[in-house]
């Protein structure tokens, strides 16, 4: 297999990844008000909208910025002291965007980009452990937006999958 073609599947296969954090997250968001969008399981946690400007800084510096060139201008404690419930639309379409450039920058990447060591958030790393460290990242905190929701809502939370056959892990 050509280096271009193992780099296109392997960027492929990452931004599917990114995308179905970023769907699991979603549906997560979709099921709760606003209310329970902002909600601290105390004081010292964090609220899945919190969460949210959280992914929306580590994508834009890891990524956007990290592989991608654009300044850098985060302010990561803001992400998690953000205690004003911004308007759902405020949260989410800057995050939106940055899925796109993020898209964008991991698309433009070569076999030269992704071996190419860089220093994002004082680390020294490569292209290639740039993306790979803010997707899991992105992985992970969905997962945790998930566990949120679930114990927010309760019986009331909508499974984003429900196996269908045996083979899915369906009852038979």
């Amino acid at each position: 297999m050509q280096s271009e073609s193992l780099i296109g599947e392997l960027t492929r296969s990452i931004i599917a990844e990114l995308r179905d954090a970023w769907k699991k997250a979603m549906h997560c968001v979709d099921q709760l008000d606003d209310e329970q969008l902002w909600s601290r399981p105390s004081a010292e946690m964090n609220s899945v909208a919190n969460l949210l400007l959280h992914l929306n800084g580590n994508l834009r510096q890891w990524i956007v910025s990290g592989i991608g060139g654009s300044e850098d201008n985060r302010n990561r404690p803001l992400e998690f002291d953000e205690r004003t419930p911004l308007a759902r639309a405020e949260l989410l379409e800057p995050l939106s965007e940055t899925l796109k450039e993020v898209e964008n920058a991991i698309l433009a990447q070569t076999a030269v980009e992704l071996v190419r060591i860089r220093r994002v958030q004082g680390f020294e790393v490569t292209g290639a452990e740039a993306i790979i460290s803010s997707v899991s990242h992105l992985r992970g905190h969905s997962q945790e937006i998930v566990h949120m929701t679930r114990r927010l809502l309760g019986a009331e939370y909508r499974f984003e999958f429900v196996p269908q056959t045996p083979e899915q892990g369906a009852p038979q």
